[in-house]
C-alpha cells in the first residue's frame, strides 16, 4: 500500500515538473526565477502572454516565391471589407491588398475551372495556427467574397510594423483569419 502511495506522489512529481518547463517554454521567459517567484512570475500573479513577431509574409506558389512586408503592402491598391467579430458583435473595418492580387504575379490564375479547381491554400500564422481556403474562395473572378492581406484595422495599422492578417469577409466567424501572417503556400490536390 505504501509503495503505491509513494510511487503516486513519485509520478505526480514527475509530471508537475515536466509540466512546468513545458509552461515555462511556452511562455518564452527569459529571466531568471526570483525568491518567491515561479516560472518567472510572482505568485498570484497571471502569466504574460507570450509575444509573437512575426516576420515577412511569404508565399509560394510551386517554385516561385515573394516576400511581402507592411511597407512593400503599402504601395499597392487597398480594399476594405467589413467583418463582424462573433463573440463582441462588433463591426471591424480591415484595409488590405486582395489576396489574389499576390497570387497572380505568381502564376496563381484569377479564374477556377477544370484542373484548376485541384488548387488551395494554406494560411500560417507566427503561432503555428493554420487555415485551408480554395482557390475558387479567394479569385476575385468567380467568389462574392473578398479575401484580403489586411496592414490596418479601423484605419490604424495593426500591431507592429511586420504584423498582417488574412481576413475573409464572407465568413460568419473570424475562425479563418490569421493573425501574424508569415506564410501562404499555394498547393494543388492530387
Amino acid at each position: 500500500m505504501h509503495i503505491k502511495v509513494y510511487r503516486s506522489i513519485f509520478l505526480l512529481a514527475v509530471f508537475a515538473s515536466g509540466t512546468a518547463a513545458v509552461i515555462a517554454q511556452e511562455k518564452n521567459l527569459q529571466q531568471p526565477a526570483q525568491a518567491g517567484e515561479m516560472d518567472g512570475m510572482k505568485m498570484g500573479q497571471a502569466a504574460p502572454k507570450p509575444t509573437l513577431i512575426s516576420g515577412p509574409l511569404k508565399i509560394t506558389f510551386g517554385d516561385k516565391s515573394a516576400e511581402w512586408t507592411t511597407a512593400t503592402l503599402a504601395a499597392l491598391p487597398h480594399q476594405s471589407v467589413t467583418v463582424i467579430n462573433g463573440h463582441t458583435k462588433q463591426s471591424l473595418t480591415f484595409s488590405g491588398v486582395p489576396l489574389i492580387d499576390l497570387l497572380t504575379p505568381l502564376g496563381v490564375p484569377n479564374k477556377s475551372e477544370g484542373k484548376l479547381l485541384k488548387l488551395y491554400l494554406v494560411a500560417e500564422g507566427a503561432d503555428g495556427y493554420k487555415v485551408v481556403y480554395s482557390l475558387p474562395e479567394v479569385a476575385t473572378a468567380v467568389s462574392r467574397s473578398t479575401v484580403i492581406v489586411a496592414d490596418t484595422l479601423d484605419g490604424k495599422p495593426l500591431a507592429g510594423s511586420v504584423y498582417l492578417q488574412l481576413v475573409n469577409n464572407a465568413d460568419k466567424g473570424l475562425s479563418r483569419c490569421v493573425r501574424q501572417l508569415v506564410a501562404i503556400r499555394v498547393l494543388s490536390v492530387e
